[in-house]
């Protein structure tokens, strides 16, 4: 660890240096950081676990970073790691299409490579690594990671139960790694500039907030599979991990895991962006009361989780929030953009790269004159969001922001507890609708005041050996 510790003060010192702050504390004239010239020293040895769909989206999009060197690659699949296309199952190919990487990247430098996790992570070399495994993984491996000394870029949701999340929290604070959650849009500049001005009353006091994620898998869903074997080279024991065991099916892994409640669900997975940014933009921290609604209601398949889902989220300060699944269904009612604020001024419709503000009418009784005007808003005109003449990637942005906190080791945008109070939304509309109950939750204590049966949902029973650090 101690030649660790001495590369990472380095990568510290060069971060300072270049962003114009001696590291004695004398200043020095500032420069932009943007068009620094970085040399081979300061590059962050990044590793990377689970590179599949998402896992290999965020390897382009770190490689495309010229701070970062890709040290090592890690998956219970073994043509992901040797990142070898043809040696994919051509069953996958058929019926996932670009769900499997392409792959067949020519990296600069040698790269290691790992089936473990573990083993990467007794790498004293890797400065950082990215996790982007199924859901039920995260928790395990970011800590694991945390207590090997190696900052942490997770991908979304932070983790599968609200104990694991807050777990995570409480060693990354005992730690002094840095520890990044993949909620990209906390990089959009549109939405940095919302979370700003609807808390100062942009459209004055909102009292109701929706989303609506829609995607019409009717009528076959993910299919109706029988048990089979693994392929040969798919390392599928290590797939479960803590998860009890159950026999391999096509229609889990490596991509449909996405439907199944043990592994993941898509609250978690889609939804959780946009809970995340309701919570942003509406300077919350976490809901008093949730209920759901919903069910497996038409899609013929395997999977555990609902095909219609509607979940209601009540703020102690007084803002209704609902998140909307549909997956036997098309079209949105979310007139432009994703998100929906209804203020008393206005009405905010917006999606990652624009936005529309409708000037609220005088109701019953009411005679007073619109109090904001109309707003077209458009990322791509606003010059001072400009970036080298074009505007941000949001999930490149967020990487961006990572790399920059590894040198100077200041916090990044989306912590480990704005991850986890994020997670924790989407998973208290999960236990809701499990429980067919109307939850009160006390988000200090982390446990449902009104529920016995909902709080038997806050963790699992980890199948040995693995055990939650």
């Amino acid at each position: 660890m101690e030649n660790n510790t001495t590369r990472r003060d380095f990568l510290k010192k060069s971060s300072l240096a270049v962003a114009g702050i001696s590291v004695t504390g004398v200043g020095v004239p500032l420069i932009d950081t943007r068009k620094r010239v970085l040399g081979a020293n300061d590059k962050v040895r990044v590793g990377f676990i689970g590179v599949g769909n998402r896992g290999t989206q965020l390897l382009q999009l770190f490689r495309e970073q010229p701070d970062c060197e890709v040290a090592a690659l890690c998956d219970v699949y073994e043509p992901y790691v040797t990142r070898d296309y043809s040696a994919v199952l051509d069953r996958y190919k058929k019926d996932m299409g670009t769900r499997i990487p392409g792959m067949g990247e020519n990296f600069p430098t040698r790269v290691k490579q790992y089936k473990d996790y573990r083993e990467m992570l007794d790498n004293k070399s890797i400065d950082a690594v990215c996790i982007a495994t199924p859901d039920h993984w995260h928790a395990l491996q970011t800590i694991d990671a945390i207590n090997a000394g190696k900052d942490v870029f997770v991908e979304k949701p932070l983790s599968k139960t609200i104990a694991e999340g807050r777990r995570m929290v409480e060693v990354g604070n005992s730690n002094r790694q840095i520890i990044a959650v993949g909620l990209n849009r906390r990089g959009a500049p549109t939405f940095q500039r919302l979370a700003k001005e609807i808390p100062a009353g942009k459209i004055g006091k909102v009292t109701f907030a929706s989303a609506c994620h829609v995607s019409n898998m009717y009528p076959n869903g993910i299919g109706r599979l029988q048990p089979e074997a693994p392929p040969k080279d798919f390392d599928w024991d290590m797939w479960l991990g803590p998860r009890a065991y159950r026999p391999y099916q096509y229609n889990i892994a490596p991509y449909m895991f996405r439907w199944w409640e043990d592994y993941a669900n898509q609250i978690s997975n889609n939804g959780v962006h946009y809970l995340d940014l309701l919570r942003w933009l509406l300077g919350e921290e976490a809901p008093a009361v949730i209920s759901a609604h919903g069910g497996k209601f038409v899609v013929d398949d395997d999977r555990t989780i609902p095909d219609t889902m509607h979940v209601t989220y009540e703020f102690k300060s007084g803002v209704i929030v609902t998140l909307t699944i549909l997956e036997a269904s098309t079209g949105t009612f979310i007139p432009h953009g994703f998100l929906e604020l209804r203020g008393t001024k206005g009405t905010l419709h917006t999606g990652e790269n624009d936005y529309k503000v409708t000037p609220a009418r005088a109701g019953q009784f009411q005679s007073w004159q619109p109090m904001i005007q109309p707003e077209d808003y458009s990322l791509e005109k606003d010059d001072t969001l400009l970036i080298d003449g074009s505007y941000k990637n949001s999930a490149s942005s967020l990487i961006r922001n990572f790399l920059d906190c590894v040198k100077s080791r200041e916090q990044p945008w989306a912590t480990l507890e704005i991850g986890h109070r994020s997670t924790t939304m989407a998973h208290l509309g999960t236990i809701a609708m499990m429980t067919r109950e109307r939850l009160e939750w006390d988000a200090i204590n982390e446990r449902f005041t009104n529920s016995e049966i909902g709080n038997k949902y806050l963790s699992y029973e980890y199948r040995k050996p693995w055990k939650l650090g």
